[in-house]
């Protein structure tokens, strides 16, 4: 059956800004066997995916990983990664055609060597450049879905409505200080509405001295399932936040050092607050960067409540 080879290894936001290029490559191509190649971390967001036909998890540290690339053979492989290494594990698996970024657009531009098309892509945003590369590939009839898994129920979450947020980024300058959710969760609190902070288990007690927020910790299936149930997301530039764009969630993105027209929320109806002075840096500094500490609790809150505004949530407007 001919196949077609999806390489985006991950992380969790660049997997999302992915999906509707990888579901435009499906409507185009329907005849073809869509295969995916990825972190296993990451796998829980493409498990059920009617766009994808197979899933290869992908261990770069594992000799076995690499020697099963060997065997794929695909008609046409797409790199959306755009790194040495993704574009090194598309070249083994001996595409017919290999699609990736040029080098004056990838991130690594050696990898673009490895590629039989070097694409020129615009942009800004990574869904854009991604729709971009399929569409030099053939896949003219795009989309815009991003198909998301229904998630699983884990942990405990209140009754009553509740915000939910993520506070931790891959790295610290995109982060929002932790004594900001204090205060968001006691204007949340005087609005009947309950700031949920969702981390991995092992992050739990950087939180512990947060009083108005409910911790909740899960797999990523269950930030998935939680993601669905909030009346709205507050997040920072990071793959919980790209999740509740994409289901179309109501809230605030907030940003600094890094912009918002090319990684900010995708067709969403988020509002974005970020900095007027911010400067766009994707240095990745581990302490929070000065531009997120200018953005105040008082100011988050006021989106939120605008935000919900005219939806089914009883946020007051005052």
């Amino acid at each position: 059956m001919p196949s077609i080879l999806i390489i985006r290894l991950g992380a969790m936001g660049d997997v999302i800004h992915a999906l509707p290029a990888a579901a435009t490559l499906k409507q185009n191509f329907p005849d073809r066997k869509t295969i995916w190649l990825l972190s296993p971390r990451w796998m829980p967001l493409l498990e059920g995916n009617p766009f994808i036909d197979e899933l290869i998890p992908f261990d770069r540290t594992g000799w076995h990983s690499w020697r099963k690339l060997r065997g794929i053979r695909p008609d046409l492989a797409v790199d959306f990664q755009g790194l040495v290494q993704s574009a090194l594990a598309g070249r083994m698996a001996r595409p017919g055609e290999f699609y990736g970024f040029a080098s004056s657009v990838a991130r690594e531009p050696l990898a673009s060597i490895f590629y039989t098309h070097r694409i020129s892509v615009t942009g800004p945003h990574r869904v854009q450049r991604n729709l971009q590369l399929v569409a030099a590939a053939g896949a003219t009839k795009q989309t815009q879905q991003a198909w998301i898994p229904q998630g699983s129920p884990e942990g405990e979450l209140p009754t009553a409505p509740f915000v939910l947020t993520s506070p931790f980024a891959g790295w610290g300058g995109k982060q929002w200080p932790l004594a900001h959710y204090e205060r968001l969760g006691q204007f949340l609190s005087n609005e009947g509405v309950e700031l949920v902070v969702n981390v991995r288990t092992e992050r739990a007690n950087e939180l512990q001295r947060l009083r108005y927020a409910h911790i909740h910790t899960s797999s990523l299936s269950g930030l998935i399932d939680a993601t669905r149930r909030a009346v709205a997301v507050m997040g920072v530039d990071s793959g919980p936040l790209h999740l509740a764009a994409a289901l179309d969630k109501p809230g605030v993105a907030l940003f600094g050092p890094t912009d918002p027209a090319q990684t900010g929320p995708s067709n969403s109806r988020m509002i974005v607050l970020r900095a007027e002075a911010a400067e766009t840096t994707y240095k990745r500094g581990a302490d929070v960067h000065s531009s997120m500490t200018e953005i105040s609790a008082e100011q988050v809150a006021g989106a939120l409540i605008r935000s919900l505004a005219g939806k089914a949530a009883p946020v007051s407007r005052q």
